[in-house]
């Protein structure tokens, strides 16, 4: 689980840079005046950001550069008082550090150090930017090497490791509580439908396509049991949609749990023709799951979820037993 500093989404993107090498920083990178580490430093260019080169000298490059500002979707910025980006930088920097679309294995060294970023997100006390770095790298690393076989995969670890952040700042919110989903903050699902349509039938596609879920599933279901199934039918469906993907037997699994929480909550209120359908239904799809994603963890659990259900022991709410 990514360590999670909830960026701002708000500034607009910099003006485009000039032709040039496209590059990319892999650590934070100084910028000078000149092709001299005493003369005066410009500013500091943070792992990810885009960056031209324009001129070597050496060791040295001229580079354009974009600043430590966060990259959005136009549709992020207010409509009133938007200030503009500031321009790409122009200055010198070392070579060392710096990947460049014409690097040797340039696509394989800068997706294992967007990976080596991410997974440092993931510790319990990650550096403040870790995450975000780890997001911009991938993105780099699929617009320096398009055409790499890495590139699929670091297009979707980027909209992914966004999605999570937005997600976890939008869970945060007292409007999570919510039951209705229409009534919190909504994820930007712009990215997300980029992968779908830019790698159809891939499980990049997929992955994406179970992300956005995450847009229409309820908050608080306040012991209303229309929650747990529309969830339900929700991963049914992408169980239907999606039978090849990675993510088809916990969809299912999902679905059933749910099934079997609402079962519980029907009980609950006396309504025990209600209650008594939603268990074959979690039955049934549990019975799915172990017959055509048989070598998946999610076969045991759907064991354990049906043993529960035959035993009568409550899936949701267990003080109500």
């Amino acid at each position: 689980m990514i360590a999670i500093t909830s960026p701002s989404w708000s500034e607009k993107k910099p003006p485009p840079l000039p032709a040039g090498t496209l590059a990319t920083a892999i650590r934070e990178t100084l910028l000078f005046v000149s092709a001299d580490s005493t003369s005066e430093k410009l500013a500091t260019i943070t792992p990810g950001r885009e960056m031209v080169i324009v001129e070597r000298n050496g060791q040295w490059l001229r580079v354009f550069a974009n600043t430590d500002v966060e990259e959005s979707h136009a549709q992020d910025a207010p409509v009133f008082g938007a200030e503009a980006a500031p321009p790409p930088i122009s200055g010198w920097t070392t070579s060392k550090g710096v990947i460049a679309a014409d690097t040797p294995n340039g696509d394989a060294v800068l997706f294992g150090i967007a990976a080596n970023t991410e997974e440092l997100a993931s510790e319990a006390h990650a550096p403040k930017r870790a995450a975000q770095d780890a997001r911009l790298l991938y993105r780099r690393m699929a617009e320096l090497f398009p055409q790499s076989k890495y590139a699929a995969e670091a297009d979707w670890r980027s909209a992914d490791i966004r999605w999570q952040l937005e997600k976890e700042d939008a869970f945060s919110r007292p409007s999570a509580h919510e039951k209705e989903n229409y009534l919190r903050q909504q994820l930007d699902e712009d990215e997300m439908k980029k992968i779908i349509k830019k790698y159809p039938g891939t499980k990049w596609a997929d992955f994406a396509a179970y992300d956005l879920i995450d847009n229409k599933i309820c908050g608080d279901w306040q012991g209303s049991e229309k929650c747990p199934e529309k969830e339900s039918e929700l991963y049914i469906k992408y169980a239907d949609d999606h039978p090849e993907s990675p993510k088809a037997a916990e969809a299912l699994y999902k679905a059933a749990w749910r099934q079997a929480a609402a079962a519980d909550m029907y009980s609950a209120d006396n309504e025990d023709k209600k209650a008594d359908g939603a268990r074959v239904h979690a039955k049934d799809l549990a019975a799915r799951l172990q017959t055509k994603y048989p070598q998946t963890d999610y076969v045991p659990r759907a064991a354990g979820l049906v043993y529960k259900l035959e035993q009568g022991i409550p899936i949701y709410g267990v003080d109500r037993e």
